[in-house]
């Protein structure tokens, strides 16, 4: 049995969900957002963000953390205040002797949609599709997460075959 915690990384909004994989059944354990207040400082925020996943870890007896590998885009502020939350999640997983696996933006999508250059709307309704009766309104944070959460749960059944 593994108990994946996939998390989409953000300063303001961090999506998560956790996927427990017991032989060939896939659950949803939980999903969700940590929503953290621009006006709080950058050393706030990095505390609120280690207690929540501390928690979610240890309430959850997580096995594997999943990751998406960070992507550079326009503002380089904004990856590496990023690294600092990856950093954190790091942290986590190896005082939790969790195993971590990251995925490319590209990777994440393939695997889901089957698509290397999905959309973040394609991986949505494909993610919500398939927990369909689980999830409700969600957004492209909690999405995407579950997509990574996902691709953590296949990295697993390979490795097992």
């Amino acid at each position: 049995m593994s108990i994946i915690l996939g998390v989409d990384p953000g300063f303001h909004i961090t999506g998560y969900g956790i996927l427990k994989k017991e032989a060939s059944k896939i659950s949803l354990i939980d999903y969700g957002c940590l929503t953290m207040s621009s006006t709080k400082s950058l050393s706030e925020r990095t505390s609120i963000f280690y207690d929540f996943f501390e928690q979610k870890i240890q309430g959850n007896v997580i096995t594997n953390v999943a990751l998406e590998t960070p992507f550079l885009g326009k503002n380089a502020q904004n990856f590496l205040k990023l690294g600092y939350l990856r950093g954190i999640l790091y942290l986590l997983a190896y005082q939790n002797s969790c195993t971590l696996h990251e995925f490319a933006p590209r990777q994440v999508k393939q695997t889901v949609t089957g698509y290397g250059g999905a959309s973040k709307d394609q991986v949505s309704r494909v993610v919500q599709q398939l927990f369909a009766s689980a999830i409700k309104a969600s957004t492209f944070d909690v999405t995407d997460a579950l997509a990574v959460t996902l691709c953590g749960v296949w990295q697993q059944k390979s490795r097992e075959a």
